[in-house]
């Protein structure tokens, strides 16, 4: 917030963290010499200032002040730094914590304090944990910088999913899906048609796009459709809305746009590049006589801070005559709020919007990433009975402009 109070409090808890911090750092570095130590300190204290000071220029200066690519990077590492900072804080509390049961039990147990550390030449517990923290928020910080080069790298992930109500005809077919694209976080053009090729080298019957085309305007689309306009499928490519397509979290007019006028304009984005956007509403999917049904909601989120404009009375009547049925939902709380209990007759579902947090761990039998303490669902594949549901952790990327752990996919899916 831009208010004298708000950016006052801001930076007196940022140098209260640093401060705390600090001592850490003379814990380490009791034993350095003179020199040494104001080399260490001189150097903590600096990057301090500099860290103020690009937090200042960020909160007062217009968005093209800098360049947008400058400015994203310059609050990507800020937020880092504090996210580290706040890591390795956790470890010097638990020391600050333990020292003082320590003391009380002294003065009331032993009428003593118990001297600090180990015996002999071993190092100090509080030494230990001063070390583990500042080990801690160094290796979380050099893996967000690590990420700055891992947002384009686009991972094509391939499942085949087994369907008794599939008809024979639509057996074997490709379907590649991709989520959440916002271009207005691109700076690499030349990087995302690299990922364009991975999809068309893929050669899919389908293509399903499911939400958040852009950050928040129209306009951030302006570059790039000439690039998802190459898209194309025997059986068509098709798209919903996410919660950011609407424009919710921006302010308006812009450039004298208002922001249903801007969603408007989205719309046809999707048109003129080719895509057919499914506003609450089901297509049927034809191949050799069997049909099979599409449907595409707008956003449904069982979440209160997210919009929920998706209306599945309106696009599942009339699909009850198929015996197969694909959903395009981009909220995956969606499937357990509302999909699974009311429409038990949809086969897969296939959702976006968590970004796996673009940070996390993905290895063979075992995932992990913050986000899954807010989604229960939030990347890869879940089954409930007959119904499946695919999350897909996005093409793009917001805020942070990097990936540590989960990349942006490109998901195959083939139905057996």
């Amino acid at each position: 917030m831009r208010t004298p109070l708000g950016t006052f409090i801001t930076i007196v808890v940022l140098l209260l963290m640093d401060t705390y911090i600090f001592q850490a750092i003379k814990t380490v570095s009791q034993h350095a010499s003179p020199r040494l130590k104001m080399v260490i300190y001189s150097v903590y204290w600096g990057l301090t200032a500099v860290a103020i000071i690009c937090f200042l220029l960020f909160i007062y200066t217009e968005q093209n002040f800098m360049g947008k690519k400058f400015r994203t990077y310059l609050f990507a590492t800020f937020i880092g730094l504090f996210l580290a900072k706040l890591v390795a804080i956790i470890f010097f509390l638990v020391d600050d914590i333990r020292r003082v049961i320590q003391w009380v039990s002294g003065k009331l147990f032993f009428n003593n304090t118990e001297v600090e550390g180990m015996a002999g030449d071993g190092i100090s517990r509080s030494a230990f944990l001063s070390w583990l923290g500042l080990a801690a928020g160094s290796t979380l910080f050099g893996s967000l910088l690590y990420g700055f080069g891992n947002k384009y790298n686009y991972n094509v992930k391939r499942l085949q999913l087994s369907y008794d109500t599939l008809p024979d005809s639509f057996r074997g077919m490709k379907i590649v899906h991709i989520s959440d694209i916002h271009s207005g976080s691109f700076t690499n053009k030349k990087a995302v048609e690299q990922g364009i090729e991975k999809i068309l080298l893929e050669k899919p019957d389908l293509i399903l796009f499911t939400g958040d085309l852009v950050n928040d305007r129209t306009s951030e689309m302006e570059n790039y459709m000439d690039v998802f306009g190459r898209l194309t499928a025997p059986m068509g490519v098709y798209s919903t809305l996410g919660n950011h397509d609407y424009g919710d979290y921006v302010r308006w007019p812009f450039n004298g746009i208002t922001k249903e006028q801007n969603l408007e304009n989205l719309k046809k984005v999707h048109s003129d590049m080719g895509w057919r956007l499914l506003m609450n509403e089901h297509v049927v999917l034809e191949k050799d006589g069997a049909e099979i049904a599409l449907l595409g909601i707008e956003n449904w989120s069982n979440k209160a801070r997210f919009p929920k404009h998706g209306r599945m009375d309106l696009a599942h009547p009339g699909t009850d005559k198929h015996p197969f049925k694909i959903l395009m939902s981009h909220d995956p709380s969606h499937w357990d709020a509302q999909v699974k209990t009311e429409y038990p007759d949809v086969d897969l579902t296939l959702s976006g919007h968590t970004h796996g947090m673009q940070f996390g761990v993905e290895i063979p039998g075992f995932k992990w990433s913050p986000v899954q303490y807010m989604y229960k669902q939030w990347s890869g594949l879940y089954e409930d009975g007959k119904q499946k549901l695919y999350v897909n952790p996005g093409f793009g990327f917001i805020g942070y402009p990097g990936r540590v752990g989960i990349l942006a996919e490109i998901t195959v899916i083939e139905l057996i």
